[in-house]
């Protein structure tokens, strides 16, 4: 995976919010939004996924033009999107392949935000929000697995809980990224004032 510059990953902190928003949003649906029909909850989640893949392939696109951790985009998107086809394609009103499906998307997720955490940034509290969301992802992960014996709607509850997470964390992280693209800018100006009277 592509090591990612600092200072790149702030000033996209807009994309950052964005999918953050998101995953609120979605997150708040599933987990308080009383869904029992799993079929129309799949289609919500089905939909969420291709969104965030949508998101993640133009990120992707752009990326490539700076040479800036397009990878990284690449891998979220079709992890996205794969997650979502099989959702339609294959879980519809079948209880236990949308539970399985559900457990593994929120396990690699979680997997790969635990790689980007340790391989791809460079901030401090970068890694820490992305590994804790890749350790949060994991552990949901098992839970959906083991909650599909339970209530009908009990795994759509956790998976929300999981996208509650990765979206206020995503909002806190651009935030913190917004700053320090701020403070980064403030630097550079002072710098280059230094150098004009030095000269």
């Amino acid at each position: 995976m592509a090591k990612i510059n600092r200072r790149y990953i702030d000033k996209n902190w807009a994309v950052i919010l964005i999918r953050g928003i998101l995953a609120a949003l979605f997150g708040c649906f599933a987990l308080f939004g009383g869904m029992t029909n799993i079929e129309n909850a799949v289609a919500m989640i089905s939909v969420f996924l291709l969104f965030i893949g949508i998101i993640d392939s133009v990120t992707a696109l752009y990326n490539s033009n700076k040479k800036h951790g397009w990878i990284n985009s690449i891998i979220d998107a079709l992890v996205d999107v794969a997650a979502a086809m099989a959702l339609l394609f294959f879980a519809r009103n079948d209880l236990t392949n949308t539970v399985v499906i559900l457990s593994i998307y929120t396990v690699v997720s979680g997997a790969i935000d635990i790689f980007h955490g340790f391989l791809s940034t460079v901030d401090p509290t970068d890694r820490f929000i992305k590994i804790l969301v890749g350790i949060c992802g994991c552990i949901v992960g098992i839970v959906i697995l083991n909650a599909g014996g339970f209530e009908k709607t009990t795994f759509i509850r956790f998976f929300g809980a999981y996208l509650l997470v990765v979206g206020v964390t995503s909002m806190i992280y651009s935030v913190h990224n917004r700053s320090q693209n701020i403070e980064d800018k403030i630097a550079r100006k002072q710098a280059y004032k230094n150098r004009k009277k030095s000269k």
